[in-house]
């Protein structure tokens, strides 16, 4: 019998893909406006939105609005594309479950 793992859809190109193999954003509250960071662990409290690690995904994000729908509200998602390349083996796409127990 295989385990459920949870699917999750791209704010990209909107295509429904498992949770570990899509990064999670979240809202970094804390310097002044809104910006996006991504959340590697899947961890971070609040709101989150999914995203495929890839340029493309993130270009058509970008383009549609979809951070500012995804957070209601508006928000600076301009920075992720550094910090989406600054992480190249990206944990988000590790197959292993994390237990949580680690924190």
């Amino acid at each position: 019998m295989q385990a459920h793992t949870p699917v999750r859809t791209c704010i990209g190109c909107r295509g429904k893909e498992d949770h570990t193999k899509l990064v999670r954003l979240v809202l970094d509250g804390v310097a002044g406006a809104p910006s996006v960071l991504p959340d590697w662990r899947r961890r971070m409290p609040g709101r989150g939105a999914w995203l495929h690690p890839d340029d493309a995904c993130l270009q058509v994000a970008l383009k549609r609005g979809a951070f500012n729908r995804a957070f209601r509200g508006r928000v600076d998602a301009t920075s992720l594309a550094g910090l989406l390349a600054a992480r190249p083996g990206t944990p988000a796409l590790k197959t292993d479950n994390e237990s949580g127990s680690e924190i």
